[in-house]
Formats: structure tokens, sequence, C-alpha cells
């Protein structure tokens, strides 16, 4: 079997209104990768910048990516991500859009192999160690449903979790901070040192959550958004009331502000998913910064990579939580390594999911019953691209 052709594929050539803002204003364009051979079989994978300001710098990382795997066997895939990685030059300096670039590839070819063997990626991963997998509902700063808007008022936050909860979710996320009292988006710095009524407000953002669900689970989003000294400060208060895990509380690239972090707190503390391959990862690993990491696989090296990671993370009692903020692709392939790691915490539903627009992009929606998945037994990862969401993309192919 050899590859003949790859597909860069940019959603949303012609984007709704939900497609281009679709979470709190910021525009998404999910961009995938279709991987062809010569008998016929094709695998999906997907790049992982969706959102911020990294889709065509994603886009092309894909096409110059697809030059060097044309005729290769896609069963190959840890050659195929060696070669990748030390042979391109810049793969061995794991930045975010290079490994995105690879992770694509690398998640279309374990979908390949999958078809090939008609099993499912976690069966030949080792099969599984979770039945089903516990999820929660992120990102409740922009209200929970099929729309999304900025929260600012505690009640609102309030209501979101109401949402959530009776969607069946014992457990969500939360950014307390990002939003300032008019509802705009880091309007106001967290960084330095809190205001008295900045962290008031934030408090007051949660304790009115905890007060509609006091037996779900809520963790903390910081987004780096604060640095060491203003998130111990502020989570020397949200502590008081119970919290999961405090995410990113400062920027992923000093592993010993989050030891400091952690030292200080009552919260584990998690990061990963602006964090890339098992090298990026070692320093939080050998000074045990953090209690869960947050691995990106579809920035971070794919399935090949994320397994390894979350091996690696065994090793040091750290649990996973794999990232998903991206289109159905990267939904389906975390469900897939979720189902085969010991030290799987819980999975992100992302408030993206929830647009129909989104949903529209693969064939298949998989949806949480009762805060619970269930793993997907299609071959590969179990999910494809509509014929109408190609149609409707900015599509390079390299033959």
């Amino acid at each position: 079997m050899k590859i003949t052709s790859v597909d860069i594929i940019k959603a949303f050539k012609t984007p709704s209104v939900a497609a281009e803002v679709a979470v709190g204003n910021v525009p998404w364009h999910p961009v995938f990768v279709r991987i062809n051979t010569d008998e016929g079989i094709s695998g999906y994978g997907e790049i992982g910048v969706a959102y911020g300001n990294a889709q065509s710098a994603g886009f092309g990382m894909g096409v110059d990516f697809a030059k060097c795997i044309i005729g290769l066997d896609p069963m190959n895939s840890e050659d195929i991500w060696n070669r990748l990685h030390r042979l391109t030059f810049w793969g061995m300096g794991n930045g975010g859009v290079i490994m995105a670039g690879i992770s694509g590839i690398d998640i279309a070819l374990w979908d390949i192999k999958g078809k090939v063997l008609n099993a499912p990626v976690y069966q030949l991963m080792g099969g599984k160690t979770n039945s089903k997998l516990r999820a929660y509902a992120s990102q409740l700063q922009f209200d929970w449903g099929k729309v999304s808007h900025s929260l600012a008022k505690p009640e609102e936050y309030a209501e979101a979790m109401r949402k959530a909860m009776a969607d069946g979710f014992d457990c969500v996320k939360v950014d307390p901070v990002g939003f300032d009292e008019n509802g705009v988006w880091m309007g106001r710095s967290s960084r330095g040192i809190l205001q008295r009524d900045q962290l008031k407000l934030a408090v007051d953002r949660v304790a009115a959550m905890r007060e509609v669900g006091p037996d779900v689970d809520i963790i903390i989003e910081l987004h780096a958004l604060t640095d060491a000294t203003t998130s111990v400060q502020l989570g020397r208060e949200l502590q008081k009331l119970n919290c999961f895990y405090y995410e990113e509380p400062t920027q992923p690239l000093n592993p010993n502000l989050f030891r400091e972090i952690s030292s200080k707190i009552e919260i584990p503390v998690a990061t990963g998913e602006r964090v890339y391959t098992r090298w990026g990862y070692r320093p939080f690993f050998e000074d045990h910064s953090i209690g869960i990491i947050q691995p990106d696989l579809c920035n971070t090296g794919g399935l090949t990579e994320g397994k390894k990671i979350c091996d690696m993370a065994h090793v040091y009692d750290i649990g996973v939580q794999v990232h998903c903020c991206g289109g159905p692709i990267s939904a389906a392939a975390a469900l897939q390594l979720e189902a085969v790691i010991p030290n799987f915490v819980i999975h992100e539903l992302h408030a993206s999911a929830l647009i129909e627009d989104n949903i529209n992009l693969c064939k298949y929606d998989y949806v949480a019953k009762d805060g619970y998945f269930e793993v997907p037994d299609r071959p590969g990862i179990g999910q494809e691209l509509t014929d109408e969401a190609i149609a409707n993309a900015e599509v390079v192919t390299v033959k």
C-alpha cells in the first residue's frame, strides 16, 4: 500500500455566522488532513489550530509536510512520524504549528491502519482500560448551548451551570477572569496583582456556580491570563470552593513557576494544550510541577506521540485530560486514546462541539449520555468529513 495523494482541507470557505463566530467571537476554521492510498482507503486527521491566529500557517504546514510522505507505506506510521520530526529540519523544534502539521498526518495514518485491519484505533493501541469516559462541559464563560456569548454577571454563570447540569454533566470548566465586568474578553489585565473588586468578581462567579451545583466538580480555566502571583492570589480564594483542578495558571514555558504555584495552593495544577511532544513535557514530569496533563493530539504529535506522553505521565502518577478544542476529528481521536490509557481522568466536551456548523462537518455526532461518552467502535478513529463539508472548504491536494 502506498500514499498517492494528501488533501489539506480548511473548513468553512463560505462560513455561516455560527461558523465564523464560533465561540466568544473567535473565528473558527478547523484544518483537516485526508491521506489517500492506492488501495482506495483514505484516513482523516486534524491540524490543531482551529482558533486563534494560526489557521493559515497550519494549513500551509500540512501542505509542506504532505509532500514528504507521497509514495510511502501508510502502515508505517512510526517511521513516517520520525521522518517528519527529524528530516524536515524544523520538526525537531517542536513548535505548535510544526507539530500540528505532523499531528494531522499521524492521526490520518492511524485512521487508515484501523480501516485496513477493520478495527478501531483503541484496539490497535492495546484495547480498552476504560469502558466509558466521564466528560465535562467546557468553557462555561461562553454560556452552554448552541449559541455562545460572553458572560459577565455571577448569576449568568450560575445559569450556564444549570444548563450543563440539565444536560447530565457533573463536571464543568470555567474561566472566571477572562471577561471583565462588562463582558469584554481580556478587558482587564490579570497579571501583577489582582485588585480587590476584580478578585471578588472572579470568586463570586465561581461561588454562584457552586451554589447551583454543590456536588458538581468545577475545573478552573485561566488560559495563562494570570501569572504566578495572581494565580496564587486567586487560587487561595477558589480552593475554599473545592475546585477540581486549576488549568494554565501561567504561560507554559517555565515548569519552575508551576511548581511554585502548586506548592502555594491546594488545588491540583494542570497544563498541556500548548506543550508539544514528550520532550516538552519532560521537565514538568521530572519536577512533578503539575498533577494533570492536557495534551492536544492535534498539535502535540498525534496519536503516536500522544500515547507516549500519556505513558510517561503514568510513570509519574500524573493524570490525563486530553485537550479537545477543534473539530469532530479531534474529538474522535481523543476518545480512542482515552479508552486505552489507565491514567485517564476526564474528557473535554468543548462549547464549540455544540454548534451545528461544527457538528455538520462530519458524518457522526457522538454525544455524551448522562455525562459519559461511549467509545466509537467503527474502524479507525470512527469519524469522517461529509462531502458537503469538503465542498465548502478550501482544499489543496498534494500528489
